[in-house]
């Protein structure tokens, strides 16, 4: 069997942003493992306008089509006031079957490590037919990025990390079958 196609979906797309630290420490850490093809996606490239405010055809396209070109995601999700960011609800609502019977992983940070947006993340993410896999790295802007701006990780993420990407390759290989 092929190896899958994992994405990284950068969740943010504001300037001085975190999330391109923490999606290559991310993908450093999966492409060490070998078990899969990993890559980054960041939503910023996608250059997608509010859902249903301008014709979009060309960007929806593009990224319905790199969706399409992936078995499964780990999404790095930053809270912002108790949630996720707009930007990543705009690039989830931009897309539907793409998302179906595949899997995900989320890697959260904030002030208590992202775990409400994670835990928001879930619901819409249970909406578009994508399992959400059970662990969880939540990362600290107190104790995981020095000065509140450079990623740092406690080397006890790794255990987590490597948890979740086992959870995302086991579930995300089964749900193939049904695609």
């Amino acid at each position: 069997m092929s190896k899958l196609n994992i994405g990284i979906i950068l969740g943010s797309t504001r300037q001085g942003r975190l999330s391109p630290q923490v999606g290559e420490w991310v993908k450093r850490i999966a492409d060490e493992r070998g078990d899969a093809n990993y890559e980054i996606v960041d939503i910023a490239d996608y250059k997608l306008p509010l859902f249903g405010e301008a014709d979009a055809t060309e960007q929806a396209t593009a990224w319905n089509n790199k969706l399409n070109s992936l078995d499964g995601f780990v999404f790095i999700v930053q809270e912002y006031n108790h949630s996720i960011t707009g930007a990543l609800k705009n690039a989830l609502d931009f897309a539907r079957e793409p998302w179906n019977n595949k899997a995900a992983g989320i890697v959260s940070y904030g002030s208590v490590g992202g775990a409400r947006a994670a835990e928001h993340l879930r619901g819409i993410l249970g909406e578009l037919s994508v399992a959400d896999v059970r662990v969880h790295p939540a990362l600290s802007l107190f104790t995981d990025f020095e000065n509140g701006s450079v990623f740092k990780p406690a080397d006890l993420h790794l255990v987590n990390l490597n948890g979740m990407l086992d959870q995302v390759l086991a579930w995300s290989g089964a749900l193939k079958t049904l695609r």
